[in-house]
C-alpha cells in the first residue's frame, strides 16, 4: 500500500509517497518538470513487493509547500539541499537513485556530496551531458543570456496547458494510452498564483547545471554506480543523444531506448518496472524473492 506523508524540512512541509518494507533496498524517485511524485503513482505499487520506494515533491511542486520567490530561493542547489535534508529526516541512508528531467540536477548534486549513499542509478531522460541539449533548449539558452521581458514572455509559454499536454503526448507511440489526468494534474499546480514566478526562477537557474556536468561525469568515473538507462527515444526535450554519453564514463550500464516520449513511464511503465526489477536484483544484495 502506498502511503502519503509529509515531513517538516526548514519550515516547509515536504510531501512524499512511500511504499514497501524498509527492510528492502530503497529506490529514491526524483520527478521532473512540470510533474510531481504523481508521475510515479503506478511504478511504486508495482515494485513495492521487493523494494522500499520513496518519492518526494520538491518545494513549489505537487503537494509540498509553495513559498513565494521572495520567501524561498528557488535554485537547484537549494532543491538538492532540501531533498538531502529530507533523506536525513526520514532516515534513508542507502538508495538507488531514479532521476528524470529536473531529478537529474537535484539527484546528481546529492550523489556528488554523498557518493557512499548511492547504490545504483536509474536514468530516465535525465541529462548530464552537453549532447543532451537539442533545438528545444535554444530559447531557454537565450533566456539565460538575456532574461529580458520579451524572452521572459516566451518562457511563460512553457507553463500553458497546451505545452503541458504536449510534453506528455509528443513522441508517444499511442496517444490514447496517455491519461489526461497527467497534464490536468500538472497544470493545476502550475496555475496556482505565484507558481509561474517559481518556474521562471528555476528555468533561469538551470543555467547553473551544464557547468557542473564535468563534476557529475567525474563522479560517474570515480564511483562507477551500476546504471540502468531507460530513455524515451522520441523525447524532443532531452533527446536520445543525451543517453549515449553515459556509456563513456560508466562501465556497468544497461541501456534501453524506448519507443515513447519525455514521460516514458506513462506508456512504458510496465517495461521500465521490469527492467528495474531485473537490473537491481542482479546488482544489489538482500532483495527478497
Amino acid at each position: 500500500m502506498t502511503t502519503y506523508r509529509t515531513v517538516a524540512i526548514d519550515g516547509l512541509d515536504i510531501f512524499y509517497r512511500e511504499a514497501g518494507s524498509r527492510d528492502n533496498p530503497t529506490i529514491l524517485l526524483l520527478h521532473g518538470f512540470p510533474a510531481s511524485s504523481h508521475m510515479f503513482r503506478n511504478l511504486i505499487p508495482t515494485l513495492a513487493d521487493q523494494f522500499h520506494l520513496v518519492a518526494p515533491d520538491y518545494p513549489g511542486f505537487g503537494n509540498s509547500s509553495m513559498p513565494t520567490v521572495d520567501e524561498f530561493d528557488y535554485t537547484f542547489d537549494h532543491l538538492a539541499e532540501i531533498i538531502d535534508k529530507f533523506l536525513d529526516a526520514i532516515a534513508v541512508q542507502k538508495y538507488s537513485l531514479y532521476v528524470m528531467d529536473y531529478g537529474a540536477p537535484v539527484g546528481y548534486r546529492i550523489a556528488v556530496k554523498h557518493p557512499e549513499q548511492v547504490e545504483a542509478l536509474i536514468v530516465q531522460n535525465g541529462n548530464a551531458y552537453e549532447e543532451g541539449f537539442g533545438k528545444f533548449t535554444d530559447p531557454i539558452k537565450e533566456y539565460w543570456r538575456n532574461p529580458s521581458p520579451e524572452n521572459t514572455d516566451k518562457m511563460k509559454q512553457s507553463f500553458t496547458l497546451e505545452t503541458t499536454k504536449w510534453q506528455y503526448t509528443n513522441g508517444v507511440s499511442n496517444p490514447e494510452a496517455i491519461s489526461p489526468d497527467t497534464w490536468t494534474m500538472d497544470q493545476f499546480f502550475l496555475d496556482r498564483p505565484g507558481n509561474e514566478e517559481i518556474q521562471l526562477a528555476l528555468f533561469y537557474d538551470y543555467r547553473t547545471n551544464p557547468p557542473l556536468y564535468p563534476q557529475w561525469q567525474e563522479y560517474f568515473r570515480n564511483h562507477q554506480p551500476p546504471t540502468l538507462i531507460v530513455w524515451g527515444q522520441n523525447d524532443d526535450i532531452f533527446p536520445a543523444e543525451g543517453a549515449y554519453p553515459y556509456q563513456r564514463d560508466l562501465k556497468d550500464v544497461e541501456f534501453h531506448l524506448l519507443n515513447t516520449g519525455h514521460f516514458a513511464l506513462e506508456e512504458e511503465g510496465e517495461a521500465i518496472a521490469n527492467y528495474i526489477r531485473q537490473f537491481l536484483t542482479s546488482r544489489l544484495q538482500s532483495i527478497p524473492a
